[in-house]
Parts: C-alpha cells; structure tokens; sequence
C-alpha cells in the first residue's frame, strides 16, 4: 500500500499583529479573489492594500488576542486525526495546508514528498464545498501537481466536501444540545444558523453547490435535534454592488427581535474552528446587532474544534477515501473564466475585518484606473477617492 498521508486544508490567518500585514499582501495577490484585466498588476496592488489596511486590521485582530488561533487549532485537530487512525489501525502521516499563510500549501506538498507519501487523501476541512474555498485550494494543488512530475507517482484522492457525514452531523448536534442545557427554558430557545456567505452569482452562474449543501447539513442536523422546524439559518455576508446568499445574518437577528425572540442559540454552521469570524464577528458585532433587536439571551455554540466525535468523523472519512476509486482535481466544479469573482466578504467600508477584500477590491480598481488614465493621458481621476 505505501506510506499514507493526509492533507488538511484550511484558509490560514495571521498569528500575531506583525503577520497582518504580510498576510493581507497574500490574500490580495491571489487572482481567484480578485481578477485584473492586467497580470502585472497583481502584486504590487497588493502591496499597495495591504500597507494602507494593515493598522485597521491589526486592531481587530487586537479584539480576538492579537492574532488568529486558526494554525493552533488546526495543528491540534491534524494530531488528533493522526492519532485516532493510529488507534483504528490506519497509520497516516497528517500534513496541513493553508492558503494564506503558513503553513502554506506548498510547504505541506514539500514535506509530503521529503517524507515519500505513497497514498494521499486530501481532506479540506469546509463541510460543505464552495468554488470559493475547496475549490480554490484544489485549484492550487491542481497547478502544482501539473508542474511536478514526482507528485504524479503519488495515488491521491480528495473529498469535495462531508456536509452529511454522520459523524459530523452527531458531532454538531452534541454541541448545540450541550449549549441548549444552559438556558432555564431550551424548548423556547431559538436556533440560529449562520454560514458564511457567497455571491448569488456562484450559484446561479458556476453552479456552486455550497447553498444547498449548507441548507441540507442544517436539515439533518435539526431532524436529528428533533427541532425540524425551529431553525433559522442566514448568511454571514452583506450585499455590495451584487446579490449575496439571503438571509443576511444582521437582518435575520433584527426581525427575530420584532418577533419577540429573547433567547436565541447562534450556530456556526460553514466554520469547524474558532477565528475571526466567529470571535470578532458573531461574539462581537452581531452580538451588539441582537442585543439592540430585543435579544435579551445570546449564546453561541463554540466551534467543533477537536471535539472527539468530530475528530472520529474526520478519521472515518479518511478510511472511507481510501477504500474507494479515487477522486481527482478534474471532478471539481470550477468558475466560468469570465465569471466575476467577488469576495465573500461583508461591504463595508474600511471598519471590520470582514471589510478587507472588498477595501482591497475598491482600491485596486481606483488604482487601475489611475494607470490608466495616466498611460492614455487624460485628465484627473476621480476614483482617487476609493483609495
């Protein structure tokens, strides 16, 4: 059978306030968040946004810590998988491969390679599969297994996505009936699902299966609560100049206030571990949106972390892949090549975290245009303004 490896992957995020810059210049130098009309531009706008971003930035990660706890998290759940396939018999080496810092993608593909992996599963650890995050990260490994012809030798396959797995869902289920034995009354407490959210326009135009997957996963895991109809589930994204995945998640908790809600559980449905979109802006910002709504009770059931039964479901899925034929790059869904890409963030301007890749969009388009106006020769930009 050979050497058997797994690869985690995961969006990364600064760890310290020093990380934020460096990593907001990764984010935007990636084309899949934002296509230019010109290549060349790519880097040096990211530069250009990530210097004049970064202090905003780094003074809301100062909110959360002083950084991101995404790499410890995630380094704890690769150990603990690595630990319970050796406990089932399945000896697995567990590698970890992030988009946006490290440890970054490549660093994981150079040590799977030093440590002469036979067999891989590629395991990303979104639930449920978006263009924007599994696909994007499979894309990246696609290009590199295409320029190198020693990664060709290793027998690999991926899971697109585990939004129905029963470990998963049973892991999920724990969490929220052990945060609902918290409140004096559970059977009046009312279920929240927030996901994050992505442009209409992945669904409608590239197919992208992540909204029903995210509709089905709150499906099952409430049939499985016994609470089918008790639900709520919207979208951690607000609309800019295009349509976003509804219900907004600021707009959900302030018309469950108008309907008198007071004790309300949020779950976060598309994130298996804490960052900053769980502890800046579910605890902090929409936890202020509630409260003004009338919500007097706000709870929020914690990440799966490394819960132990989510840790068995990451094992099982893992043994499951490698019983079956392979999966391969070919079989994920991919954007049109020219399908607008928007990021899945919040608009805003310039005051959350969450703002970051639509700042940063804004201003690589007054900085184009200000290219260009100054190669033509025309007069003054009125764009400046969006920098």
């Amino acid at each position: 059978m050979g050497r058997v490896g797994v690869l985690l992957l995961n969006l990364g995020g600064p760890e310290q306030l020093e990380d934020v810059r460096p990593f907001l210049f990764n984010l935007f130098a990636d084309p899949e968040i934002i296509r230019l009309p010109f290549p060349w531009l790519q880097k040096p706008l990211a530069w250009l946004i990530s210097t004049l971003r970064f202090q905003k930035s780094q003074e809301n990660y100062m909110q959360i810590g002083g950084g991101s706890p995404l790499r410890r998290i995630t380094e704890a759940q690769a150990q603990a998988l690595e630990e319970r396939l050796a406990e089932i018999g399945q000896e697995a080496r567990v590698y970890i491969g992030m988009r946006y810092w490290h440890p970054f993608t490549e660093e994981a593909i150079a040590a799977i390679k030093r440590d002469r992996i036979k067999r891989l599963v590629i395991l990303p650890l979104y639930p449920q599969f978006s263009i924007s995050t599994s696909g994007s990260s499979f894309r990246v490994l696609e290009e590199i297994w295409k320029k190198d012809p020693a990664l060709r030798q290793i027998d690999y396959t991926i899971v697109p996505c585990w939004y129905d797995s029963p470990g998963y869902i049973k892991a999920m289920v724990d969490l929220i009936v052990q945060e609902l034995e918290k409140f004096s009354d559970p059977d009046r407490v009312h279920i929240f699902f927030s996901a994050h959210g992505v442009p209409q326009s992945y669904v409608d135009e590239a197919g992208d299966p992540y909204q029903q997957e995210i509709e089905e996963c709150t499906r099952l895991i409430m049939k499985t609560l016994n609470r089918p109809n008790d639900y709520t589930l919207a979208y951690q994204s607000r609309v800019g100049p295009v349509e976003w995945l509804k219900p907004y998640t600021e707009d959900a908790l302030k018309e469950l206030g108008e309907k008198g809600i007071e004790d309300l559980l949020v779950t976060p449905i598309s994130f298996v571990s804490e960052h900053i979109e769980t502890l800046q802006e579910i605890d902090i910002e929409y936890r202020e949106v509630a409260e003004e709504a009338g919500i007097k009770n706000f709870q929020r059931v914690p990440a799966l972390n490394t819960h132990p039964v989510f840790i068995d479901a990451l094992a099982e899925l893992t043994v499951e892949s490698l019983k079956k034929a392979p999966r391969t790059f070919a079989e994920v869904p991919r954007p049109k090549k020219n399908m607008k890409m928007y990021p899945q963030e919040r608009w805003e301007w310039g005051m959350t975290t969450a703002a970051e890749v639509w700042n940063g969009r804004l201003a690589m388009l007054g900085f184009i245009a200000l290219i260009i106006e100054l190669i033509s020769g025309r007069g003054p930009l009125h764009f400046v303004g969006l920098l």
